[in-house]
């Protein structure tokens, strides 16, 4: 811990020399004036980014499953989202959902939108998180509860669910905290989450360092967290080491 402290002192050094060697002076006096806009920014980065895990999961595990069915036309059309929405950045998908597939289809509530696009982009990620975390499971495990006499629900909620939730939990989480980094693009369709709560102010203010700092700030205490969490699922379910 003491050296972990150390790097950190060294960093936080450098940052602030190379500040003052570019001649720039923090100033924060605008969090008092803003803090109602700041708080509800934050907030609702907080909502988008669990409305979308919970949706996310919802499309991940199904699309998972898929890839496995023996209906070709299922497993095709469930690797062709995984590929499609993996192989794209995040960044074209909302252009294209919000500007052609919203407007096709009635979908004028950013919100909403953010949510759906934020959703379809990770349930790709959690699909392959759930596939992989399925292939890894060994054959011979199935083959014992056959032998045992277990029928395919007990072989599914005995064995195949415990080891699922132990293998994913501790991926599904870091890919919460990808979430909510991801929920910042949302700005580029004025969702009034952090990121344009912030843009707002210092288009105001002209404080660009400040805000943005700030910003940074704001997002690592939302993705800190979650990380400590997903290293403590690593280590409880023996994925540390």
């Amino acid at each position: 811990m003491a050296n972990y402290l150390l790097v950190c002192t060294a960093v936080i050094a450098v940052f602030w020399a190379s500040l003052g060697m570019a001649g720039i002076t923090l100033n924060f006096d605008f969090v008092e004036q803003y803090r109602d806009r700041i708080g509800s920014g934050f907030l609702l980065t907080v909502e988008l980014s669990a409305a979308s895990l919970v949706a996310s999961m919802i499309i991940g595990v199904p699309v998972a499953l898929g890839q496995s069915a023996r209906l070709l036309p299922v497993r095709y059309l469930c690797d062709l989202y995984v590929k499609l929405v993996r192989g794209t950045p995040l960044l074209v998908q909302i252009y294209l959902f919000y500007y052609i597939i919203g407007t096709a289809w009635g979908i004028d509530n950013k919100v909403v939108a953010g949510v759906v696009i934020l959703s379809v982009f990770a349930g790709a990620y959690i699909a392959e998180i759930v596939r992989g975390s399925l292939l890894s499971i060994d054959e011979s495990q199935l083959e014992a509860a056959r032998a045992v006499g277990f029928t395919r629900t007990q072989t599914v909620r005995h064995v195949v669910l415990p080891q699922l939730v132990a293998r994913t939990l501790p991926a599904l989480t870091g890919q919460f905290a990808t979430i909510v980094k991801d929920s910042s693009l949302l700005s580029v369709i004025a969702v009034i989450e952090l990121t344009q709560t912030i843009r707002e102010i210092t288009a105001t203010n002209y404080n660009f360092f400040g805000g943005f700092l700030l910003l940074g700030g704001l997002y690592l205490c939302l993705t800190l967290p979650i990380m400590f969490v997903s290293k403590r699922f690593e280590k409880r379910f023996g994925y540390a080491h």
